[in-house]
């Protein structure tokens, strides 16, 4: 009996200690307030448009990496102000949201994990050896998350080995993921017909693959949205290309299995593939390496004694992509480029048409680092 009175006041010691812990941690204030910067051996524009897209973060949050039960959801929009993330573990759940950004030198979120808020700034700046990124996180707790990291050593702490590990991942991801690529001419292929839906724009050529990065998506959505089969991988075309007047327009487009008449004054059209002989480049490794394809590819076409066909259609296939595969070393590109075949290459004596649709096979005129 005397043991069982000993236990007795035992538990109710610890449970009186649990309760004054509680009491303690529950009436002291759950704000906090962290920052962590890290070197990042890549150039800073490369590491922003990294960190700026959420499909992104799955490659370097540690919090994602560690646990393969994170159910993740994207909005139609992961980049750039107003992307949405949200995930969910069990109990657990979180979002955040971009509202603000400066292209290659920062950017402004929101989160809410369990309650706790916290706004997330991220700043990038050249540096010796790289890019320096800082993080910080500024916010305030609900009782639970104050409990619970209290026991872990505080929200500071906790937060602070997330973004360092974060950090290194980026860094270590970046290192290898941006810059394992292969090139490889496949040679003479002929593209078929058929149809797509498309969204066209024209920009400045400097604006081109930020246009691609948020019409993709969008076009992606509107099929899911409007349950339209896609009978084929979505790919881009270069209407123009005008290096002289600093002007491209493109159509991003995805294939449907017949025409499918669009009600009018939407921004997706209905359109039509017109099959081409055409040199078949394909790029395995991430997008940025495409100018490097497409320069490949035009020496080919030099070197091999072939014609480009102006008449034809320039394009770019997304064969696969962050959402097949998060690892960009992974992701694989085909660009087509119209030729004529051999036998049916034009005469010297043939004028070459005097105004393109796409500018003629010089570097510095090729649809060059587009990016999804």
């Amino acid at each position: 009996m005397a043991h069982m009175r000993i236990l007795k006041y035992i538990f109710l010691l610890i449970l009186l200690a649990l309760v004054g812990i509680t009491v303690y941690v529950a009436t002291q204030k759950g704000d906090f307030e962290v920052t962590k910067s890290s070197i990042i051996s890549s150039p800073r524009n490369s590491v922003f448009d990294y960190v700026n897209d959420f499909k992104n973060w799955e490659t370097f949050g540690s919090w994602m990496q560690k646990n393969s039960e994170i159910k993740f959801n994207y909005d139609a929009k992961t980049i750039g102000p107003g992307a949405k993330c949200a995930w969910e573990n069990g109990s657990d759940d979180g979002r955040i949201k971009t509202f603000f950004t400066k292209d290659n030198d920062s950017i402004a979120q929101k989160a809410n994990f369990n309650g706790t808020l916290a706004t997330i700034s991220w700043t990038f700046k050249d540096t010796v050896g790289g890019t320096k990124v800082t993080v910080h996180s500024i916010g305030k707790m609900d009782l639970m998350t104050k409990i619970t990291s209290f026991f872990k050593g505080g929200a500071n702490y906790i937060l602070g080995d997330v973004f360092e590990k974060s950090l290194r991942n980026l860094d270590k991801t970046l290192k290898y993921e941006m810059k394992t690529y292969t090139i490889k001419v496949n040679g003479i292929v002929q593209r078929p017909s058929g149809f797509c839906l498309k969204q066209t724009v024209s920009c400045h050529i400097k604006s081109v693959s930020k246009n691609i990065k948020i019409m993709m998506p969008r076009m992606v959505s509107f099929f899911k949205k409007n349950s339209i089969a896609m009978a084929g991988k979505p790919f881009v075309m270069y209407d123009r290309y005008d290096v002289a007047n600093d002007i491209a327009t493109i159509s991003v487009c995805i294939p449907v299995r017949q025409q499918i008449n669009i009600s009018d004054g939407s921004d997706v059209t209905s359109g039509e593939i017109i099959a081409f002989t055409c040199l078949k480049t394909t790029l395995t490794g991430d997008y940025s390496h495409s100018k490097e394809a497409w320069v490949k590819a035009q020496k080919y076409i030099v070197d091999n004694g072939l014609k480009q066909n102006y008449a034809g259609s320039y394009s770019e296939v997304y064969v696969k992509t962050i959402d097949d595969v998060k690892q960009p070393s992974k992701w694989v590109t085909e660009i087509y480029i119209p030729v004529f075949p051999k036998a049916e290459a034009p005469q010297p004596t043939t004028p070459t048409p005097v105004t393109p649709t796409v500018a003629e096979p010089e570097t510095n005129t090729t649809p060059t680092e587009t990016q999804q």
